[in-house]
């Protein structure tokens, strides 16, 4: 059961990473090279945000509260940074839905890994 446990942990981490560089890539690259899809633009921040939230609150459980707050700084660097990109620019409403989003995914993913911690114990 700690092999399991211990690669989950590690297959989170490696997709928190991912995910967080994804998000880099596609918020500060030029809007012509961004894609697009038919999902609405709040729906598609707060997937990745959450996904995002969801993976580092199973990589990472010791220091939620830690993760969180340094989610939250990454969400808004993010948008700031986009001031820095031509023809991009930084959103309040992008800002609130991101951190909403990874804190939603962070906060139940922390909620059932010490569920799952208190049942095996």
């Amino acid at each position: 059961m700690l092999q399991v446990k211990s690669f989950l942990r590690k297959t989170a981490r490696m997709a928190a990473w991912i995910l967080a560089a994804t998000i880099v890539a596609l918020s500060l690259v030029p809007p012509s090279l961004r894609p697009e899809t038919d999902v609405p633009h709040d729906l598609e921040h707060f997937a990745i945000f959450f996904a995002t939230g969801v993976a580092f609150g199973i990589g990472y459980t010791r220091r939620p509260v830690l993760v969180s707050v340094s989610l939250v700084i990454f969400s808004g660097a993010i948008e700031l940074a986009q001031m820095l990109v031509p023809g991009r620019h930084a959103r309040l409403s992008d800002f609130i839905v991101d951190t909403l989003a990874v804190c939603v995914g962070l906060a139940i993913s922390t909620f059932f890994v010490s569920r799952t911690l208190e049942q095996s114990v």
